[in-house]
């Protein structure tokens, strides 16, 4: 495999694409990141690695750590504090939502094929999901991944149970016809089920969260072990969801909805 980025005119586009994995790249836990690790990381030749950290450098999304390593820079935590503004409206459902559940709630939004988490509350406990912030994972077989997709236009859900869908688990679903049948609950129910279809041993409920023009926007869900999240808690933490997905389409749309009585 030739790894050098080609960045004669034509081929722009993979350059700007190759750069953007390795900001994503150093913005994950566990920096500072060694030089060495990121070019390994983003399948790029070490010289041009280093050459595109120390352009971020110079414009401040990069910093240097010492000992060829670095971490993410202050143009770049200005950024995500930036588009943060954005879902900041969200969080007091959400919290609503974690205390009312008593488990982990997440918010995500989709790019392509997959669900990106962009946030995470967590309750007082033992035990955390691996789960993060900026995270991504597959449609198809998550919560949040099939609530969305339970709103979107047939077209972009043909696109995407046509490609190969991976089965993470024992429980995954594979088969395009029985993921369909699965997004019809969201229709009669509110809320769709992963029961440890994408993780072993995690079990979560969602929901779509649409916009002011009723697009899909992302989705809303809860989620525990499975020896936290029973089959029997379904009926009310399902109602639970939906309504948070409700209420958050509501602060989207700039409306406010009417206080709905405590479900517990």
């Amino acid at each position: 495999m030739n790894n050098a980025v080609n960045t004669s005119p034509g081929s722009s586009r993979g350059a700007v694409e190759k750069a953007l994995e390795v900001l994503a790249t150093l913005s994950t836990p566990g920096g500072p990141h060694r030089l060495a690790d990121l070019a390994q990381a983003c399948d790029l030749p070490k010289p041009t690695a280093h050459r595109m950290l120390q352009t971020f450098t110079e414009a401040g999304y990069a910093v240097s750590a010492g000992s060829g390593r670095y971490t993410v820079g202050p143009r770049l935590l200005g950024l995500s504090a930036a588009a943060l503004t954005s879902t900041r409206a969200l969080r007091p459902v959400l919290a609503d939502l974690q205390r009312r559940s008593g488990h982990t709630v997440h918010y995500a939004v989709r790019h392509a094929d997959r669900a990106v988490y962009v946030e995470k509350l967590e309750p007082d406990q033992a035990y955390r999901l691996s789960t993060r912030p900026g995270g991504e994972v597959p449609l198809h077989c998550t919560a949040v991944g099939r609530a969305i997709l339970s709103r979107l236009p047939e077209a972009d859900v043909a696109a995407v149970l046509a490609a190969p869908l991976a089965a993470r688990t024992a429980k995954t679903l594979t088969d395009p016809a029985a993921i369909r049948r699965e997004l019809t609950t969201v229709d009669s129910a509110g809320y769709v089920v992963d029961d440890e279809q994408f993780e072993a041993h995690v079990r979560c409920l969602g929901a779509p969260v649409l916009d002011a023009e009723g697009a899909v926007a992302g989705a809303v869900s809860v989620s525990g072990l499975t020896f936290t999240l029973q089959p029997s808690s379904f009926d009310v933490l399902g109602p639970l969801v939906a309504e948070a997905a409700n209420r958050l389409s509501a602060v989207l749309a700039g409306t406010a909805l009417r206080a709905v009585p405590d479900a517990r």
